[in-house]
Formats: structure tokens, sequence, C-alpha cells
């Protein structure tokens, strides 16, 4: 699949076919991903924690939130909960700010789940304290993010962004998960300021 197909795929996945196991090859693979892609200054300052344990992940589930514009949703159920799990860590030993690397990181990790069949969704909202204690997570590793895995079972589609311009994405009767997004036009400005016609 070519570049586009690849990102178009990579969505934010909240629900998996739990039963379906991620090899500890394959979160190493996709964690030496994220090692690989860009770093600020070149400090590396991200470490990583993996899970595909069932009695870990079981562990990690409730210290995160799902989907904010799913109020009504409280998340997974047992059976379509994630299969595996990389915890985003900065180590303040080597800086005190991350800057970009944790989203670039992430997508690498993303990209690489979606070329494999696989899924997953950035998750910021995080009893950080909780699971510190939870993982033993040291106290100079900061909690970032965590990335939830598996293979999706939902299916998810792209929108156009309506009139109305509401960016929340949806669910509809069957269960398919809507993401509205802008439109190309819309955000690709030309040079020169505002006096200039926007792009088409």
């Amino acid at each position: 699949m070519d570049m586009k197909e690849l990102v178009c795929q990579s969505r934010s996945y909240r629900r998996f076919q739990e039963s379906r196991s991620i090899a500890m090859e394959v979160l190493e693979g996709l964690v030496d991903l994220a090692r690989l892609s860009p770093s600020g200054r070149n400090l590396q300052p991200l470490k990583f924690m993996v899970s595909n344990d069932r009695e870990w992940n079981a562990r990690i589930f409730p210290e995160l939130a799902w989907a904010g514009y799913l109020s009504e949703w409280p998340g997974p159920v047992e059976g379509e909960r994630p299969s595996a799990y990389i915890v985003v860590l900065g180590d303040q030993s080597l800086s005190r700010e991350f800057g970009c690397d944790p989203g670039i990181a992430c997508q690498s990790i993303l990209l690489g789940a979606a070329s494999q069949g696989l899924g997953g969704c950035i998750i910021g909202s995080v009893k950080r304290e909780p699971l510190r204690r939870i993982l033993a997570i040291p106290a100079h590793l900061e909690i970032l993010l965590v990335i939830a895995l598996g293979k999706p079972v939902e299916e998810v589609r792209i929108e156009p962004l309506g009139p109305d311009g509401d960016v929340k994405y949806w669910r509809d009767a069957a269960g398919v998960h809507h993401v509205p997004k802008r439109a190309l036009g819309e955000i690709l400005l030309p040079l020169g300021g505002a006096g200039m016609a926007k792009i088409r």
C-alpha cells in the first residue's frame, strides 16, 4: 500500500480482537521504529514499557480513559480490549522538555502497526500516579502517553467536516466510527497573507 493508504488506515481504534495476541518481537519492532525516528537535538529522551500479558493488561486498562467525545461509552468491553500496550516515557535525566518527540514516535509506531494489519489508539488521558505505582515506574521517568494496540474489530471512516464545523467523532447505529476531517483547501494556505485567495 502507498503512504496515503497507510496513513488513512492508521486511525484511532478503540475496539479490538482481544484474544489475538501480539508477539513481543512485534512490539519490540514497533519500539525500534520509534528509536529510529527523528528526535529534537537528537537527545533521544524517550523510553518505553511494553505489555502483551493478559494480567498486566488487565491492570493497565482501568487507568486509561477512552473517548472524550463518546461520554456515554465507558471503553471497550471484555473481549474487545487491547492485546498490548506501549507506555511512552520521558527520561527527565536527559531532558526536561520532550517537544515533538512523543508525537513523532507514536506516529511511527502506529504506522508500523497499520502496515502489519494492527491498529491502535494514542491515549493521553491517563491516571498517571496509579499507573506509575502499578508498573513501578521510576520517578525520573515522566508518563507521557500510552498506546493501546490490537487487531481492530471496528470500522473507522473518514468523513468531510460538515458545514457546522463540528469536529467531534461519532458512532452510528451499526457501531461504525466516523471521524470528520477538514478539507485540504481549508488547511493549505497560500503564501503572501490573507489578501490572497485560499488554495482550493
